[in-house]
């Protein structure tokens, strides 16, 4: 696979089987054991992902804030020191230049985390807007970031880190300068999986030896290396759009189900916001649903929907849950047809089939 980027674990993964593919211009694991059995592990146990190929842009200066609250649909001056908040940012249309996590670091100061296919286009849409006393860095080359993932996530990475108790880091909350094995890093409890755990950010030279010293920690825990394949399961389960497929140029956040992070009433005005809360006035014209398949087949990303001959929408994710072991999807159709219980047809394979419409999110962890 030439000309592909590769993480700083790029050669760590045949250590441990993974198979590789071309994800966004990045060759990154599919899988390292198999998709179920790790996916089982996150919602059962831990797994450790390698998300080194996501994209980190500090954001600093005294008009930070402002700048911010100008790029971002979510609220940042709601934001304290050592908070994180999942937000987007949109075109004047409405439709979404990415979905990322902002961090307080402390004021004046801010870490961006993009998805990784978007990093050159975000930086430069991030570029072309600046304004006021604001300085902006892209650090995703000399930056990993590794997510340890499931409900026994805090017990095995508590192992390795001595001097902070990492119960006191609270949902959307992080901590700079933790030693973890002795190396430093910033960790956040936050994750793209449905489950509890904490993304780790280190230095790139760094990340091999935490990869390495995670996985030891964790056998007792049965916690597993993860790949891409069950990433995908995972975050597909619990409702947590991907760019590219729930979210996109064409997609507005509200459109995607992303509401809550798109604050209307905040003050300052954002790219986007006219746009948006037209759609919010006048009635969404779609929405993104869940679907659930009536007659055998696997809904994949793509695939038309239809109401009677109607070509209505398509499908944006979609698989057999390995949870629910059911032939689930999500599909973006007009909201006139969006209502529970409905029926609608997936062409698979050039037979229409049928799908009802269901809640979402199709699995929620359990409260503790």
């Amino acid at each position: 696979m030439a000309d592909l980027k590769r993480t700083p674990l790029f050669e760590t993964y045949k250590q441990y089987g993974g198979k590789t593919i071309d994800f966004g211009g990045w060759e990154l694991p599919v899988q390292f054991s198999s998709i179920k059995e790790e996916h089982e592990a996150v919602r059962t146990k831990a797994g450790l992902f390698d998300v080194s190929h996501m994209g980190e842009v500090e954001v600093k200066g005294p008009d930070s804030l402002s700048y911010l609250q100008k790029m971002m649909t979510n609220d940042v001056s709601k934001l304290k020191d050592g908070g994180a908040q999942y937000t987007a940012m949109c075109y004047e249309n409405g439709g979404t230049v990415d979905d990322l996590l902002v961090y307080k670091m402390e004021d004046n100061h801010y870490l961006l985390v993009v998805n990784a296919s978007n990093i050159e286009k975000d930086y430069k849409w991030l570029e072309d807007h600046l304004e006021g006393d604001v300085t902006l860095k892209n650090l995703s080359d000399q930056t990993a970031q590794l997510a340890i993932q499931g409900p026994l996530a805090e017990k095995v990475l508590q192992k390795l880190v001595n001097e902070s108790d990492l119960s006191q880091i609270g949902f959307f909350k992080f901590q700079q300068e933790v030693k973890i094995d002795d190396k430093t890093a910033l960790v956040s409890r936050t994750g793209y999986t449905g489950e509890d755990g904490f993304e780790i950010y280190c230095q790139s030279e760094d990340a091999v030896d935490l990869w390495n010293a995670i996985l030891e920690a964790g056998k007792e825990e049965g916690i597993l290396p993860c790949g891409l394949g069950a990433r995908d399961t995972l975050r597909f389960e619990s409702v947590l759009p991907l760019y590219g497929q729930e979210l996109s140029p064409e997609i507005s956040p509200l459109e995607a189900g992303i509401g809550f992070a798109v604050k209307l009433n905040k003050e300052a005005d954002f790219i986007g916001k006219e746009a948006l809360k037209e759609q919010k006035e006048n009635g969404l014209p779609r929405k993104t649903v869940g679907i659930e398949m009536i007659d055998r087949g696997i809904p994949r990303h793509g695939y038309s929907v239809y109401k009677g001959e109607e070509l209505i929408g398509e499908v944006t994710t979609g698989t057999q849950s390995p949870t629910l072991k059911k032939n689930i999807g999500l599909a973006l159709i007009p909201t006139q047809y969006a209502e529970l219980d409905g029926e609608v047809e997936v062409e698979i394979r050039g037979k229409r089939l049928k799908a009802k419409v269901i809640p979402t999110p199709f699995y929620k962890k359990e409260k503790k």
